[in-house]
């Protein structure tokens, strides 16, 4: 090897440090945030991918942009969720708040409680005795679900069809999580397809298909301007104009110039259930699971359930508001596992700064939520699930689970992007503990398997 040679290596050397070097910047130029150290080319790709954790769809008061396949299931962002901040996202937040969650609507929903609560025990009386064991994540995905569907169209549907809905909402869960052009937009095609690769394409077309099919057959049978069309099977409770759908079809977002069309009403549907059902679910078996292994925290509970609603009356939303040991078991659950350790993604609508640095607009901006339950300077022994320290004298007594008062925890984000229908949620998830754990005595079944319980 001549000196020309050892030159040419020193210099390629030399020239792929610098620019390692330069591609694997942790950040804080031009007053940007610092981040951790990437590979050249692929960037944070691979921590992203060893650290198993799904990030979710950017959001700061507005949202960047999304990828082809989430937009295909938005509608082009015609969600609450998903919709810039704006006009159109005020029109579609303030519909739902007072068609959903309002105290009138919240109060007038109750007969759809009691009938769901009521129908969940029974088929758990009925799996119990037929197998000895129930399983709480199913079972309870069916009641949630059928309490929001009913919400929605005002009508009580088979089991069959909301096992049929539920399928679609964990295919839309699965196929929108984040693929590889959400990371890296250069992998798209370059020819204008809406789609990165052909198969995921046809996979996402397929499963809004379906979903339009099984949520739009019963759209069907809900109110048209007054008028309500039964199907066989379906039994219409709410009268005209009562459920969430009929407040869709006469409402004309601001800059769209017309009423909503039949996809966007079946897609703003789906949203209620999809952001209701599993997240619900979840919480719900986290409770269990946790009482299941604290047979005195169960014992506990039982007690003041029996104390405010007796054992066998309704348990109403005023008895549930009356318990505080079930109140800091939901809010316990909350804290040790928050529905997702990622709130919604948000965006910056313009040039900001946030801790010192410099935000674009348009970037997303992740909020990791767990970190702030996980505290030890907050939450004394984080790891530990105990209620206790959400009743009085407790550190987290009085802690706002909205972050109004202050960022203690946010399982369901906080300021104006908060989730809408966070106070309905919990008082579903407070009825249906309250009646599991007065109706039953929760035990590990006697061959522990996966989803057993």
């Amino acid at each position: 090897m001549d000196v020309n040679d050892v030159l040419v290596v020193v210099l390629a050397a030399a020239l792929a440090g610098m620019w390692w070097r330069w591609c694997s910047k942790t950040g804080g130029v031009d007053g940007l945030p610092p981040g951790p150290p990437g590979w050249p080319v692929v960037g944070n790709l691979f921590q992203v991918i060893l650290q198993r954790r799904p990030f979710m769809a950017p959001m700061f008061a507005s949202r960047p942009e999304d990828s082809p396949t989430r937009l295909l299931f938005s509608v082009g962002k015609c969600t609450v969720n998903s919709a810039p901040y704006g006009p159109l996202w005020r029109a579609l937040r303030r519909n739902f708040v007072a068609e959903i969650v309002s105290p009138h609507r919240v109060k007038s929903f109750s007969w759809i409680r009691e009938w769901a609560v009521d129908a969940h025990l029974r088929r758990l009386r009925a799996e119990l005795n037929a197998e000895g064991a129930v399983r709480v994540m199913a079972g309870c995905r069916l009641t949630i679900c059928s309490i929001l569907i009913c919400i929605c169209f005002g009508a009580k549907i088979p089991d069959e069809l909301i096992r049929e809905i539920e399928e679609v909402l964990k295919d839309v869960m699965m196929i929108s999580l984040p693929k590889l052009p959400d990371f890296l937009p250069s992998s798209r095609r370059s020819s204008g397809s809406s789609c990165p690769r052909p198969a995921p394409c046809a996979a996402a077309s397929s499963t809004a298909s379906r979903r339009s099919s099984a949520r739009g057959g019963t759209s069907s049978a809900t109110a048209t301007r007054g008028r309500r069309r039964r199907r066989a099977a379906w039994e219409m409770m709410s009268r005209p104009g009562e459920a969430y759908v009929d407040s869709l079809f006469d409402l004309e977002p601001p800059g769209r110039g017309k009423r909503l069309g039949e996809e966007e009403l079946v897609t703003l549907c789906s949203e209620v259930m999809s952001a209701g059902t599993d997240t619900s679910a979840t919480a719900l078996e986290w409770a269990m699971m946790h009482l299941i292994l604290d047979p005195a925290a169960q014992e506990r509970l039982y007690d003041e359930v029996v104390a405010k609603a007796g054992k066998t009356a309704r348990i109403t939303e005023a008895d549930v508001e009356a318990m505080p040991y079930l109140q800091a078991v939901v809010k316990e659950t909350f804290r040790r596992h928050p529905p997702s350790h990622f709130v919604l993604s948000h965006a910056a609508t313009r040039d900001t700064e946030l801790g010192g640095y410099r935000v674009p607009a348009d970037a997303s901006v992740e909020f990791y939520t767990a970190w702030v339950t996980e505290n030890p300077a907050t939450w004394p022994d984080p790891e530990l699930w105990r209620p206790e320290r959400f009743l009085e004298g407790g550190e987290g007594f009085d802690t706002d689970i909205t972050g109004t008062r202050a960022l203690r925890m946010m399982p369901f984000g906080a300021g104006r992007r908060i989730c809408p229908a966070a106070t309905l949620g919990v008082l579903h998830i407070q009825l249906m503990l309250a009646n599991m754990v007065r109706a039953f005595r929760w035990t590990p079944p006697p061959a522990r398997t996966a989803g057993s319980y």
